[in-house]
């Protein structure tokens, strides 16, 4: 008996011949549904007694053909989100990194506050947060959105890195203190990268909230994407290439998605790769050796199990 058969009984017949009619009848449903959505906006309509050509006619995609729009979408929009994005980016990851060390004092007035501190950065909104940074602190439309995102999403990165460092075996820590590191030490040799491994995928994902979340910047006047394709080339253009303008800008939003996942996933294999025992150079070769020393207490230590 397999695994699968313990849970659920194996389709017969009649359920496998269902499932082929339901998948058919939902496939054909979905080609039927993106035909008619298609067909409905390259059709013509009237607009003020006006016949305006449908949504993929080339005369809405013929300012394509400038390079200067291409350059302009390019270094002004897509620029303008990417270098908003890094910077927040780098400063969340660090102020999840002291959020994180914080919440998991073993002081409770350390503890305790940023915990509160943590709450109220991820229960205000981004877009307020952003607000009162500009209106408040005078910063500009540029750091205004930069903060207010790196706050936000630090905030959730310390909450992610917490929960892996209070996911690990009590091996590892007790096997660094014995070795004679101090807490603080033990924490941030032993126990911290193997929590920020094991919670990369998250933060990633959170990386990935942060760059579309940018487009928030559109309301506080921030040049960024959304702000220069749907406001500034529209407004330029013409309403009549706002359908083509939303779908450059979608197509790019896309791509730079896209690309932070398959970082994403190519970082985690090598980080995987290098945890993996055989390679471990920090800076220092002392706090290799202890590292390593360890781990491999560690690994011995549950190994072992507990003692009677």
């Amino acid at each position: 008996m397999t695994g699968a058969n313990v849970l659920f009984d194996a389709p017969g017949p009649k359920a496998r011949r269902l499932s082929l009619i339901l998948s058919i009848i939902a496939g054909v449903l979905i080609v039927a549904g993106l035909a008619w959505i298609l067909l409905t906006l390259n059709a013509p309509r009237e607009s003020g007694g006006i016949t305006l050509p449908g949504m993929f006619d080339e005369s809405r995609w013929d300012i394509y053909a400038d390079p200067e729009v291409w350059r302009f979408i390019i270094f002004e929009g897509v620029w303008g989100t990417l270098r908003a994005a890094i910077i927040a980016a780098i400063l969340a990851v660090i102020l999840g990194v002291v959020f994180s060390l914080l919440r998991s004092s073993e002081t409770a007035w350390i503890r305790i506050p940023t915990a509160v501190v943590i709450e109220f950065f991820r229960g205000m909104p981004v877009l307020l947060m952003m607000l009162f940074i500009l209106l408040v602190g005078s910063t500009g439309q540029y750091w205004a959105v930069v903060w207010a995102l790196a706050v936000y999403n630090g905030a959730l990165i310390g909450e992610a890195l917490r929960a892996g460092l209070a996911s690990l075996p009590r091996g590892q820590r007790e096997a660094g203190l014995s070795l004679g590191m101090r807490p603080l030490q033990s924490k941030m040799l032993v126990e911290f990268p193997q929590a920020f491994r094991q919670m990369l995928p998250i933060i990633v994902a959170q990386l990935v909230v942060l760059l579309k979340d940018t487009s928030l910047g559109y309301i506080v006047g921030y040049q960024e994407l959304l702000r220069v394709t749907l406001n500034n080339l529209a407004s330029f253009f013409g309403n009549r290439y706002l359908f083509s303008l939303f779908v450059i800008t979608w197509v790019l939003y896309l791509a730079m998605n896209l690309a932070l996942s398959w970082f994403a996933r190519w970082l985690s294999k090598r980080t995987a790769s290098r945890s993996s025992g055989k390679r471990l150079d920090p800076e220092d070769p002392g706090q290799a050796v202890l590292v390593a020393e360890a781990n491999a207490a560690a690994r011995q230590s549950e190994s072992r199990g507990p003692r009677p």
